[in-house]
Parts: structure tokens; sequence; C-alpha cells
């Protein structure tokens, strides 16, 4: 809802070889402003009669999850990356709140889906691992975040550092990638040696 995307290029060690915003601030508020008059036009005369303003702000839409999937993959094949890992977003039931229509004008399946297209073209694989508690800890390990309740880029963590919710998440991304390709090829007898030394291993939040 905040930045379009957020990528970060990371090695197996941890290690942080860039990080990009990709933000196309004129599209969405274009697209935001027509949802705008959208509203004001069905609070008037009802909704079967926005069908062709809800064509025009879907087409809009569209054309953003282009832009976005193009950057992705273009800074993915700039930084010469192995692979584009993704959350598995699944966001069923109603949703409610403040930012309820831009979640549902939230493209995540399509501009993911473009992504792996234009990926495959360029020799880099796609892979999705699970977004438990991705946005909800900090990177370092500290624990949970407090989110800024002004601005939602932002949060804190435990020990009082200031950081972008966004970029910890990608943080939490990429490790939860790199423990999951280090544990997975490991043979049965050796993973349980290791989940017996280190009971951490089982979660990979904990790790």
């Amino acid at each position: 809802i905040n930045t379009d995307a957020v990528c970060t290029i990371m090695r197996p060690d941890g290690t942080i070889l860039g990080r990009k915003f990709i933000n196309f601030s004129s599209d969405k508020d274009r697209m935001y402003r027509a949802l705008g008059r959208i509203r004001r036009f069905q609070r008037e005369h009802g909704s079967r009669q926005a069908q062709g303003r809800w064509a025009y702000a879907k087409r809009l839409n569209t054309e953003l999850g282009r832009k976005i999937a193009k950057e992705i993959v273009f800074y993915a094949s700039e930084k010469k990356a192995d692979v584009i890992v993704f959350e598995y977003l699944e966001m069923k039931g109603k949703l409610s709140g403040k930012k309820k229509q831009k979640l549902q004008m939230w493209r995540k399946r399509d501009i993911q889906k473009r992504c792996g297209q234009q990926a495959h073209r360029k020799g880099i694989r796609i892979s999705r691992i699970c977004a438990w508690n991705t946005s909800r800890l900090a990177f370092d390990g500290s624990g949970e975040i407090a989110r800024d309740t002004r601005d939602h880029r932002l949060c804190t963590f435990q020990t009082g550092k200031r950081y972008n919710c966004d970029l910890s998440a990608s943080y939490n991304i990429g490790a939860r990638y790199f423990i999951r390709e280090i544990l997975k090829p490991l043979p049965e007898t050796e993973r349980s040696l290791l989940e017996a030394k280190v009971p951490a291993v089982k979660r990979r939040t904990s790790c």
C-alpha cells in the first residue's frame, strides 16, 4: 500500500548488496482520483451506471501492475540475481477498514505472474515463501515491531531503532528463503540430529 515494491539483493550469508524502492506515485495518484470520482458518482447515481468508470480504473491498475513487474525483473537482471523471492500472499475473507479499496485493487498475483514470465525469459528463477510474521517481526531478531500510527511506512524495533517496515520484511523474506534452501536438502537423519541439538531450527521464524 505504501510502496509498490521493495527489492533487496541478498547473498546466502545475509550480506545485503543492494536495495531499491519502486514507487509509481503519479500512476497511483491518477488511479486513486479515478476511484474517488467513482465513489462520488455511485452515491448519486448507483453502482450500475458506473461500469464504464470502473473499466477505466481497472485499465489504470493493470498498467500499474505491468510497470511494477517490469521494474522488479529489470532490477534483478541488472544485479545478476539467480532467483526472485516473493511472499505467498493469500487474502481470504471480507476486507474491512479505511484501506479496503486499496487492498482490493492491489494486483499482487498478477504482478508475481508477470514477473515469473519475464524472469524465466532472462534465466531467473521464481520462488515463494510463507508470509507469516515477515512484516510483524524485526529482521535483527529483536522481536515484534511497533508500527508508527502517523507514518505507516516506518516502525520501531524493541531495541528502539526506527526502520522502514517493508525493508525489514524484505530482509526476513530473503532470510527465510535461504534457511529453507539450506535445511531442505539435508538428509532426514542429519536434520533430526540438528533439530535435537538446536530445537529452534524446527521453526523458520525462530531461525
